[in-house]
Formats: C-alpha cells, structure tokens, sequence
C-alpha cells in the first residue's frame, strides 16, 4: 500500500510552454500586490498620516528593487557555498546560461529582507519619514504576500523537505534519489510502499515544506499580525518599531522551526552539527543540528524582541498620534 503523494504531474513551472515566464515569477508579482493593497488600507486608516497613493507607490519601488537585489546577494554570497560568485560578481544578476535564458534562479528571504530594509532607509531619508513609522505598516501587510512567494516554490518544485513516512510525504520529480544500498533509504521506502531492487536509485517521499512555510510565515503570521499586533499598536498605542519585532519574531519562530521539516542546502549542510548523527541531511535526527536558515533566523528573533522592548520607550506610533489626538478631542 502507498503512502505518499506524488507530485501533481499536471503542474507546470513555466505559464506558457513557449515563454521564458514562470509561476514563480508571477507569484512574486501577486505577493507585491497584496502587500501593497494592505499598506494602502493601512494609509487610509491612518498610518504614515494617510500617505498618499504617488509616494506609497514610490516607497514599494524603492523597498521592491532593494528586495530583489538583496535576495540574490544573499542567495549567490551565502548559500551557494562555493566562491563562484565572489570571484565572478557580474554573473549574480546575468540572466543567461549556456545561451538560455534563465532568469535569476536563487532567492533568498534574509537577503531581501535586508535590501528590502535597506531600500526603505533610503526612502526615508529621501522623503522624510520616520523609517520605524514605515516598517511598521509594511511589516503589517507583508506575511500574507509572502504566501504567494512559497506557493511559487511549490509550483517550481523545489526546497523541498526532509524525507518522511507520513501519508502526506510527497515525491518532488527534481529532488534527488538516494541508493537502496543504504539501510536508511531501504527502511524508507518500505514504509512508504515503494518497490526497488536492491542498490537501484529510489526517490523518497518528503515533507511539503513550502506548504508549511506558506501557512506558517505567510497565513497564520498574517493573522497575528493584521487581528492581534495591529490592534495592539492602534488601540494600546506602543511605540514606533512594535511591528517591525513582532514581524521579526514571529517570521524567525516560525521559520526557524519548520526548518527541521525542510532539507538543508546541500552544498551547505548544517552550519552547526551538534547531533550524534548528522548524516544524512535529508533525515531529521537532531534538534542540535541548526542549519543556515535557522542560524538567521535565531537573528531575527533575537533583533525582534531587541525592536520590541525599545519601542515602549519610544514615541507612539503614527497609529498612537492619531487615537491620542482623538481622545483630547
């Protein structure tokens, strides 16, 4: 009896057969609109003193070509895992290989969460905005978004998780087979019903870690951001930078553990191997084996609530301004 999930054999990642466009792509596209008709309630309701729709625009252009540049840096610098790209820099954004066109394939979030950072200063300082004001209303509308983004990993059928014996372990085409002369990868596939020969390649079920990612750090964070922190900063009247943490936090805590459902990059394995056993990567064996993402993530966590206590001793936000003028009024 099986008890996997085959990838669905009808998803394509390219949107016309024809065309270099892909689902990914677009999903970028979705998750940047999303975001922004968000940050646009958020304006209309108050924040950043009802900024207008040229200069929100604005500030998403500079936030967006941050984001997507950081993300590949980020993805080229640390988790390639050789020195390609540190000695051929004009290659990270060359969108050719061996004559075709492949886009820019790798991004990585912290990446784009620092260009994205980095490009909202710039914003700031350009046009005279408290930079903790404006990441407190982007960092309000951006989880559901980044639902999109994940989704889209799915659909290209990559980063995918850890092998499992569970009846929802999927078998992703792309990823890689292991050698029924192993004993791990024998036990593996009879737990989940697929036949071999013995030394033949098999391709394991695993976890559908994009999906788990797509309702951890994009749904449930959402949630918590848009009905309980936003609330929180509106009625409680904390200081700037409450939500910018609360993101922080919340983004790393869940990202942090589903990466013990998620493969680590192979070229880069665990960056911390405490566990007994650390081989091999594709099994989870050992809360103490931390990989790169986490290390990053406990980052986050770590600045977050950094972000969190100062705020209390900050001036309120532009939220707070505005319930404390009505309350004199």
């Amino acid at each position: 009896m099986l008890s996997y999930v085959d990838f669905p054999s009808w998803i394509s990642p390219t949107v016309v057969s024809f065309l270099p466009v892909r689902w990914y792509a677009l999903m970028y596209i979705v998750a940047f609109a999303v975001s922004y008709w968000l940050f646009t309630k958020e304006c209309k309701q108050g924040a950043l003193g009802r900024m207008d729709g040229d200069t929100s625009l604005t500030l998403y252009l500079y936030a967006i070509i941050g984001l997507i540049l950081g993300a590949r840096l980020g993805s080229c610098l640390l988790y390639e895992g050789s020195s390609y790209y540190w000695t051929h820099p004009w290659m990270i954004f060359w969108p050719f290989r061996n004559g075709q066109f492949i886009g820019l394939p790798g991004m990585s979030f912290h990446g784009g969460l620092a260009g994205a950072i980095i490009g909202t200063l710039l914003f700031c300082r350009r046009y005279g905005y408290k930079f903790l004001d404006v990441a407190d209303a982007i960092t309000i509308s951006v989880p559901l978004g980044y639902t999109f983004g994940r989704i889209g990993n799915f659909i290209n059928g990559e980063l995918w998780g850890r092998c499992t014996g569970t009846s929802y372990g999927m078998i992703f085409p792309e990823a890689p087979s292991f050698s029924t002369s192993a004993d791990w990868v024998r036990n593996a596939a009879d737990a989940a019903g697929i036949s071999y020969t013995q030394g033949a390649l098999v391709n394991l079920p695993r976890h559908p870690s994009q999906l788990y990612e797509a309702f951890g750090e994009g749904i449930l964070l959402f949630f918590i951001m848009w009905f309980a922190v936003r609330p929180f900063i509106m009625n409680k009247k904390t200081g700037r930078g409450f939500g910018m943490g609360a993101y922080l936090v919340g983004y790393g805590f869940f990202r942090f553990i589903i990466e013990y459902f998620r493969e680590p990059d192979s070229q880069l394995g665990f960056i911390i191997a405490l566990g007994k056993e650390t081989e091999p990567t594709a099994l989870f064996k050992s809360l103490l084996n931390i990989s790169m993402g986490q290390i990053l993530c406990f980052i986050m966590i770590v600045a977050g609530v950094v972000f969190m206590v100062i705020s209390f001793r900050l001036e309120p936000t532009e939220y707070g301004r505005k319930k404390k003028g009505n309350k004199k009024k």
